[in-house]
């Protein structure tokens, strides 16, 4: 097992991440300025001691204060690194924003509705801009990072390049916090990109001012990027094989469909859709491979390395240097670099190494699941896979090749059980079969797909490969097709916490310890965790599952009521939310999984309608909704909830109403819940807007 003191790169990253976290979790925790002294102090009491102590005799003193200022650094390069600490961001700017100017930090990314480009402010107007064309005063200097989202109608992104300038009208709004129970949280999710922000404009509040001042290495990755989408699109015909062509290659999976994407995740392939540690690695062994003839020669080695490096770094630039390629680009330059040290130099030492250099770089990477994914899977596979390998030995080279993969499979799934638990809720149990193909057929499409690249100027050649590529993509896709379709190929709606995640890393951890040490202790720690991991689940059961509630959720331009009874769910909604599975995954099923609802009827049989109104009867509480104005509320009727939706409730209605609360759902518009809300305000009737204060919960 890992002894602690011959891996020093080990102590320094986890006490570097601890910093971090420690800064992420409970950012209010101790002043910037007391970090900053204390970081200081131990800094000088380091060296001091040090220069005291020649002959290292207080080496426990010593590494306290060295790997304390390992700590305080990490919380210090996190609040440096995130924006809203600098006075000047957008969020402290003073007055209401009109315009600003800002400078273009992404290739802009299709949507439904619009197209999506991240941003950087460099100057806000706050006062007296009568044209977008007249710069006046009341500019002042502001940073920040943000969305924005432009309407397809009469816009085209192709004018717009990583680095231009552009004046944009109207004020970037905060990113709200998710207004349904359960939901994904991207306004979380957006500040560990470092952005708070995000506009919706119309193409005319959108002006270019300036080409990029300084065409720098990011620039011309984008075209790098742009041009090899470009040959890949004139070559490879069909939709989901450009698709699945330009993800393997590229790492640009945004024309991939829902149903495609869902079959990779039924089949245990999804790894694969996104350029990755695996595929780096893939290109990193070829290029072992084609420069194994170099190996007779003494200097080889750092030529070698030398040359990996360079080509891998090639691959990251043609690929836009997307931050999933950067981060396994990285790794592997540091497992390339530390090859021709030989045995000087240890695989966990070295991956540390790249897990603290990414970390001062980008802090918030730590919380990226692609990163813990990305380095779990790394660990598991060179801590796992060989002691696996070796429990069946196989002379046959096929078997031999077949047993390699499925240890490689297994490793990898074991170290990242728990995380694909916690973040995607769903197991495929047909991993090891699947992996089996799409491993391989994978990498053809990963080498053919950069050779159709280096070969595009050559169309007959090209055109020929294309036809390969093609048809490796259709066998790829068909496997992950049929593996999805084999029955319960999926075990989904699984809901674990955090703590529960942690419990399973730990009881997995402890099981491999049984093994490594083969010592009884390990598994009473593993049974304990195990009783720990039962007890919250139990605990959840009776909190979360066993129990009733009401909730009118919030989703715009819709209705959704959704009465939930021990995990039986009675749903009312509008037709077109029916029909639009994404957004009852996105909104609604968060709130199903954490209730853990395995059944939905969509007829209520403890409701009625009378005269426009629907009721329902609920936990002792009668519930009126009415979704039209042509409807008749009896004028001796009380209820305890009211719902409104579509703007029904007539005006003269308003000194009828005999409710405790009036619920407006999402397809009320805002005019109107100012307007009811100025209306009651006499009235002692309280009144809930999903829109504005998020899900209605009883």
């Amino acid at each position: 097992m890992l002894k602690w003191l011959p891996y020093p790169m080990i102590r320094i990253a986890i006490f570097f991440m601890a910093g971090v976290l420690l800064g992420i979790y409970f950012p209010s925790f101790v002043s910037f300025k007391i970090v900053t002294g204390l970081l200081i102090f131990c800094i000088i009491g380091f060296f001091a001691l040090k220069l005291y102590s020649v002959e290292n005799r207080f080496p426990v003193l010593l590494g306290f204060l060295g790997l304390s200022v390992i700590f305080l650094f990490g919380l210090v390069r996190l609040f440096l690194f995130t924006d809203w600490n600098n006075e000047s961001h957008l969020s402290k700017i003073k007055g209401e924003v009109e315009a600003y100017e800002a400078i273009v930090r992404s290739v802009p990314e299709e949507k439904t509705k619009s197209w999506k480009i991240e941003i950087e402010i460099t100057s806000a107007k706050t006062s007296g801009l009568p044209s977008l064309k007249l710069r006046q005063t009341g500019w002042q200097p502001a940073t920040g990072k943000f969305l924005l989202y432009v309407s397809k109608n009469n816009f085209t992104p192709d004018n717009f390049h990583y680095g231009d300038k552009i004046l944009v009208k109207g004020a970037p709004q905060e990113v709200k916090h998710p207004a349904n129970p359960g939901e994904f949280d991207f306004k979380r999710f957006l500040s560990f990109k470092n952005i708070s922000h995000q506009q919706f404009v119309h193409p005319d509040d959108v002006k270019f001012i300036a080409p990029a001042t300084s065409h720098g290495f990011i620039y011309y990755s984008h075209l790098a990027r742009a041009w090899s989408m470009k040959k890949i699109n004139k070559y490879v015909h069909g939709d989901d094989e450009r698709a699945i062509a330009i993800a393997l290659v590229l790492g640009v999976t945004d024309g991939i469909d829902n149903d495609l994407q869902n079959a990779y995740a039924a089949s245990g392939a999804m790894h694969v859709l996104a350029v990755s540690g695996m595929h780096v690695g893939i290109i990193y062994a070829i290029i072992l491979f084609l420069l194994k003839p170099l190996n007779k020669y003494r200097w080889s080695k750092w030529v070698v390395a030398i040359i990996s490096l360079i080509l891998l770094w090639a691959f990251a630039f043609v690929t836009g240097l997307s931050p999933s390629v950067l981060r396994a680009v990285t790794m592997f330059s540091f497992i390339a670099f530390a090859r021709p040290f030989g045995r000087q130099t240890n695989i966990y030492n070295t991956l540390a190494a790249s897990v603290f250099v990414l970390l001062i770089i980008n802090p918030y990477l730590i919380m990226s699941v692609g990163f813990q994914l990305s380095y779990l899977a790394v660990l598991g596979i060179v801590y796992l896979q060989r002691p696996i390998y070796n429990l069946w030995e196989i002379e046959n080279a096929i078997g031999d090749w077949v047993w390699k993969i499925t240890c490689i499979s297994i490793a990898a799934q074991v170290a990242t059980f728990a995380l694909g638990l916690f973040y995607f809720h769903q197991f495929p149990t047909y991993f090891l079969i699947s992996n089996l193909f799409v491993i391989p057929l994978s990498t053809l499409v990963l080498v053919v797909g950069i050779f159709l690249l280096l070969i595009s100027f050559l169309s007959p050649i090209a055109s020929f490969t294309a036809i390969i590529l093609e048809w490796l993509i259709k066998a790829l896709n068909w496997t992950v097709f049929k593996t999805e379709a084999l029955p319960f190929s999926l075990v989904n709606n699984i809901h674990i916490t955090a703590l529960q995640c942690w419990l399973l890393i730990g009881i997995l951890l402890a099981l491999i310890l049984v093994f490594e040490f083969r010592s009884v202790k390990w598994l009473y720690a593993s049974f304990a965790l195990t009783i720990a991991f039962t007890f919250l689940q139990w605990n959840h059961f009776f909190e979360s599952v066993d129990q009733r509630h009401m909730i009118v959720y919030s989703i715009n331009n819709h209705q959704a009521i959704e009465f939930i009874d021990r995990g039986q769910s009675y749903f009312v909604n509008d037709s077109l939310l029916l029909s639009d599975p994404e957004r009852i995954r996105f909104h609604i099923q968060p709130n199903r999984l954490m209730h853990g609802v395995s059944k939905t009827e969509f007829e209520i049989p403890f409701g009625a309608s009378i005269k426009g109104v629907n009721y329902y009867q609920w936990n002792n509480k009668t519930v009126a909704w009415i979704a039209d104005k042509d409807y008749t509320l009896p004028t001796t009727a009380s209820f305890d909830l009211l719902i409104v939706s579509k703007n029904s409730l007539r005006k003269e209605e308003f000194n009828n109403i005999k409710a405790n609360c009036i619920i407006l759902d999402g397809s009320v518009s805002k005019r109107f819940v100012t307007y009811l809300g100025e209306q009651v305000k006499s009235k002692k009737i309280s009144i809930h807007s999903v829109a504005k204060e998020g899900a209605y919960i009883f």
